[in-house]
């Protein structure tokens, strides 16, 4: 099982910058994935970006293409998520995901970290 610890949320101003980090501890196979997974009040969880652990392809939702990138650091077994352009819509809490590629990219991975809260003022 792969434990994950997230930071780097908080408050800012739409059109501002905020970057997550998700610090993996635990082995990460060849064939992982992590991710990142946002909820809003009310909705359900939603995938935003993703990346293959070995090869760094990289995924994303539509409504975060051009605006966040996601990117790892091998050596550190950290995922970052940089978050450009925030606007109120992408409020939420997000939530670090890891485990076989397969199970990311379709919302059921087998590791998930406790959250963290971004909000995004208008």
């Amino acid at each position: 099982q792969v434990q994950l610890v997230e930071s780097g949320g908080g408050l800012v101003q739409a059109g501002g910058s905020l970057r997550l980090s998700c610090a993996a501890s635990g082995r990460l196979f060849s064939s992982y994935a992590m991710g990142w997974f946002r909820q809003a009040p009310g909705k359900e969880r939603e995938f935003v970006a993703g990346i293959s652990w070995t090869d760094g392809m990289t995924y994303y939702a539509d409504s975060v293409k051009g605006r966040f990138t996601i990117s790892r650091d091998n050596g550190k077994k950290t995922v970052y998520l940089q978050m450009n352009s925030l606007k109120p819509e992408d409020t939420a809490v997000y939530y670090c995901a890891a485990g076989p590629r397969s199970t990311v990219f379709v919302g059921t991975p087998s590791s998930w970290g406790q959250g963290t809260q971004v909000i995004v003022s208008p």
